[in-house]
């Protein structure tokens, strides 16, 4: 909902507006009203935009800061993050959404950046925003050496901004001043600048930034450790464990699990799976399960399927049960069955989707997993037929039957046709009734499950919730 919100916000005030260019001291959602800035969209990567800068920083100023950060999301730099950086000039408000549009606008011009530039020493939050965002998606020869000018400032805020700029445009000219700054004496500046050298994963910043492993605030040591976990390297192992055991802050035991499970390191299996069983924080034992899922170790599943069976939080239950599923071991069949029954329809779904990755074909399907074709969730019905298709058992054809004449919800229905003719149906009256029914779907799931099991494949493939990176 809230990237909906920004996106809508955003257009409403990159759009073209009759009318003169917002005057400087006017403000708020007014001065959004008043912009005078045109965007012209192309379809894919190439989309591209010409803004009216000018127009843009004087209507900012003043703007209620909720508005221009929402605003400000779409303007998030290249790859993973922009959002995510640890300082921005609107942090207090900005929210934790991830952009998926990574694509450039249009180079701007010499005097246009210039602009954007002095707008970084506004003493408006909403103008550096702005300003930071919109040169984060230039490219970074054109504007890496005046960032860098800029993080050698005496202003805490102007280098923290400009980290937070490097690091949105990832410029590898800027990797040696962004280790040095590492060193800074604002916290702000430390995290943008583990956090800029996370997105340019330099081999040469590792060290530095896991010495950050011990910083005494905790916004850095989860920059520093996210970083680490982005350049994927063995050799950090045995520190991020030190992190998941002993840090005092959920935030950064939390990013150390997702990275140990980023790196896949089976060496870090008994130290998640001790977090699974006893960290405090839920947040921590989620990401620890999906950790293991992501390790597929066979020595994490007595953790994962304690936790499926026994932890208080939904969520970690369901990670738990995914990592089940991924792990594809057969002696967790009885639990997956028993997680069936879970009071969550998350775990429910998850649990069928874990039976059906089993690689179990032409097996006994399990009781729990027939009952779930008559779950309240629509999700849950869903998975549970494609798990019955991925098994192919004949002995469940007649509760597939039962389940498709009272089944309401199309994909379901298609997806119960799909069962029936992977578990082998062969009834000419179900394949009469199939073909002859008034709904085209039907008809044409009929046909494809006629044509040969394989015609199915890989359709339909409900996929459980992935675990969002921290």
């Amino acid at each position: 909902m809230q990237r909906i919100i920004g996106m809508t916000i955003a257009t409403f005030a990159f759009s073209s507006i009759s009318g003169a260019p917002a005057a400087a001291h006017v403000g708020g959602v007014e001065a959004l009203q008043q912009m005078n800035i045109h965007i012209s969209i192309d379809q894919g990567r190439s989309r591209g935009a010409t803004i009216d800068v000018t127009a843009l920083l004087a209507a900012a100023r003043g703007a209620p800061a909720m508005i221009c950060s929402l605003a400000s999301h779409s303007l998030q730099g290249w790859g993973w993050g922009g959002s995510d950086a640890p300082a921005t000039p609107l942090s207090a408000v900005t929210t934790n959404e991830s952009d998926d549009d990574d694509s450039p606008v249009q180079a701007l011009p010499p005097a246009d950046l210039q602009k954007l530039f002095a707008g970084l020493a506004s003493d408006d939050a909403c103008v550096r925003e702005l300003s930071v965002r919109l040169i984060g998606r230039q490219k970074a020869e054109t504007v890496d050496r005046e960032l860098v000018t800029r993080l050698g400032s005496s202003d805490q805020s102007m280098r923290t901004v400009a980290a937070l700029g490097l690091g949105l445009v990832e410029a590898n000219s800027a990797i040696d001043p962004l280790i040095r700054t590492l060193r800074d004496p604002a916290p702000e500046v430390r995290a943008n600048s583990a956090w800029a050298l996370g997105r340019l994963e330099s081999g040469r910043a590792l060290h530095p930034l896991m010495d950050l492993f011990s910083d005494n605030v905790e916004k850095v040591r989860e920059a520093a450790v996210a970083a680490v976990g982005h350049m994927e390297s063995t050799a950090s192992t045995a520190a991020l464990i030190r992190v998941v055991k002993s840090d005092p802050a959920p935030s950064v035991r939390r990013v150390a699990a997702w990275a140990l499970g980023h790196i896949e390191s089976r060496e870090a299996v008994d130290a998640l799976g001790n977090a699974l069983a006893h960290d405090a924080d839920a947040r921590v034992r989620e990401m620890s399960a999906w950790a293991l899922g992501n390790i597929e170790d066979r020595g994490s599943l007595s953790a994962l399927s304690a936790a499926a069976r026994n932890d208080a939080d939904d969520r970690v239950r369901e990670t738990a049960v995914w990592a089940l599923g991924n792990l594809e071991d057969r002696s967790a069949l009885d639990v997956l069955g028993a997680a069936t029954a879970d009071r969550s329809p998350y775990v429910r779904g998850t649990a069928a989707w874990a039976l059906g990755q089993m690689d179990d074909n032409g097996a006994r399907a399990p009781a729990g997993l027939l009952r779930l074709l008559s779950d309240e969730s629509a999700d849950v019905r869903l998975k549970a037929a494609w798990a019955l298709g991925q098994i192919e058992d004949p002995a469940a054809l007649a509760p597939i039957r039962d389940a498709l004449r009272g089944e309401k919800n199309d994909r379901v229905r298609k997806a119960l046709i799909r069962a029936l003719m992977k578990s082998g149906e062969s009834s000419q009256a179900t394949l009469t009734e199939l073909l002859s029914s008034s709904d085209p779907q039907v008809r044409e799931a009929a046909v494809r499950g006629i044509a040969g099991a394989r015609s199915f494949d890989p359709w339909p493939w409900p996929w459980p919730r992935p675990r969002p990176f921290p």
